[in-house]
């Protein structure tokens, strides 16, 4: 609980005292001080209670709470609303400004929080820079690995989401585009932010920071970690950097990063039942990082969590007791991956306990059950986030897993010309699946290790990038004749939050907005 104890005692000094507000996209100041940056950031544990904070902002519904996730697939081709609460209905059927942080009126937004989080992780980095009385080496270097492997995270997840990925960029608007801003100094006053009005940088140079970022982590944290995989560590920076390679098209670096994180202790790659198993234990034996939900009073809600937007279920001990919305669930592509149909196992047909589903031998099919009743439908939901921290509306996120980095590494290969070896890690993947084997050549490995991503990562977000990041068109004519978005429209990307565009003049708003 000494994580917990520390956010709440000093963060929030760290924040509201120092007044760190999300205006503009350099994070303008608010003037109200009550306490100086050195108070805040002069000790060890001031400074521990910081680095907390910026884990916390991790949590946020805006990030992997909920959006990264559940909004990013309802954006793909993943699955459809049910209309259960109203929610992410725009967002599947890919509207106008129905994206990232584009609903007026919403809150703290994904751009603003993350902005906040670097905000805070540059004005610790640039504290412990200056030395921290008291601090040991072995400290000050945990510190900036930690720091640096999630200022990593935070700007690859914004890059990810606003801008093109460079395997596959639209050209006419990346003169207008361009990537992100990405200031590297902490912002304490108003007159600071207001004088930077950070630029855009190109996809590039924001990917390039992102990578010296994630291997400075990397030779911190060889130095000096702390356990537990909701910290960052050696091998969740290697995980990440084999993703972010990945994106970028890198694929001699990706494969040799997902060899590294394959090899590293952190995190183990399931097969069979043990899979599954994987998703009801309240820390997945696989994630190598994760989001961690601690106590119920860091828990969603019933609103937003991602419990409740996949599925009505409360736990799988008693279908009789429901108190999530459901909002979001798969489409018949996903129940046709695994063979999934509702399977009436007893009598009486009203109690929900009496229900199951079909299921083929494919493992992962045992994450899906039957749950809403709403309207006269028994819809068949995902539940890989049900109450596992055991209690419900906070279940701790997998960001990386493991098993991701074979299928990295199958991905890369391919792409170098070495076909033999992507196809048999492919498989090898698919037996852990419980899938046979196939004999594919050509660009048709290719889409099987896209497919097995599909399947793999549904319900955890990874399918709109892997669209965007080949330059696929959104096919999502299963909710409707003209639900089609090419490629080169302008809802691939979001708009940028119109009061950071008119905060500063720097700044150039995506097109089509």
């Amino acid at each position: 609980m000494k994580m917990t104890k520390y956010i709440y005692k000093y963060a929030f000094a760290l924040l509201l005292g120092l007044g760190v507000a999300v205006s503009s996209c350099d994070l303008n100041v608010d003037p109200r001080q009550s306490i100086d940056a050195d108070q805040a950031l002069n000790t060890p544990d001031g400074v521990e209670a910081a680095v907390n904070s910026v884990y916390a902002r991790l949590r946020q519904s805006t990030n992997y709470g909920r959006n990264l996730l559940g909004l990013s697939d309802a954006l793909a081709d993943v699955g459809r609303t049910t209309s259960n609460s109203g929610r992410l209905i725009q967002e599947n059927n890919n509207q106008p400004n129905a994206h990232f942080n584009s609903i007026p009126g919403s809150g703290l937004s994904f751009w603003q929080n993350s902005y906040f989080a670097i905000n805070e992780a540059n004005l610790i980095l640039d504290a412990i820079a200056s030395g921290v009385e008291g601090a040991s080496a072995g400290q000050l270097a945990r510190w900036e690995g930690e720091l640096k492997f999630l200022r990593a995270l935070y700007y690859f997840d914004l890059v990810k989401v606003y801008t093109y990925i460079p395997t596959a960029i639209y050209q006419p608007g990346l003169v207008d585009e361009g990537g992100i801003p990405m200031p590297l100094e902490g912002s304490i006053t108003s007159d600071i932010a207001f004088v930077r009005n950070s630029p855009r940088s190109t996809i590039d140079e924001n990917y390039n920071q992102i990578v010296q970022d994630i291997n400075e982590s990397i030779a911190a944290l060889s130095t000096s970690s702390r356990a537990g995989t909701q910290f960052a560590s050696v091998g969740a920076a290697q995980g990440l950097l084999a993703r972010v390679q990945l994106y970028r098209g890198n694929w001699a670096a990706a494969r040799d990063a997902a060899a590294a994180a394959l090899e590293s202790e952190v995190g183990t790659v399931l097969g069979g039942m043990d899979y599954v198993a994987g998703w009801r234990a309240q820390n997945h034996p696989e994630a190598m990082f994760e989001v961690r939900f601690q106590i119920a009073g860091e828990a969603i809600g019933v609103n937003e969590s991602l419990q409740s937007t996949y599925t009505v279920l409360l736990n799988l001990d008693n279908k009789n007791a429901q108190g999530g919305w459901g909002d979001f669930i798969p489409n018949q592509r996903v129940l046709d991956f695994f063979g999934l149909a509702p399977l009436q196992i007893g009598e009486p047909a009203s109690d929900n306990n009496n229900w199951d589903v079909t299921r083929n031998d494919d493992v992962r099919a045992h994450l899906y059950t039957t749950g809403s009743t709403v309207r006269g439908a028994r819809n068949i939901e995902c539940v890989k986030f049900i109450s596992k921290a055991g209690f419900a509306y906070g279940d701790n996120v997998p960001v990386i897993r493991k098993s991701e980095m074979h299928l990295i590494r199958a991905e890369a290969n391919y792409q170098l010309g070495n076909t033999g070896e992507a196809l048999t890690e492919l498989n090898a993947f698919k037996s852990l699946r419980g899938l046979e084997a196939v004999s594919v050549s050509g660009e048709d490995i290719l889409e099987e290790i896209l497919l097995e991503r599909f399947k793999e990562f549904a319900f955890e977000g990874h399918r709109f990038f892997d669209l965007k990041r080949y330059g696929r068109d959104l096919d999502k004519r299963y909710l409707g004749a003209n639900n089609f978005v090419p490629f080169d429209d302008f809802r691939i990307l979001p708009l940028i939050p119109q009061r950071e565009v008119d905060g500063n003049t720097n700044l150039n708003q995506n097109r089509g907005y």
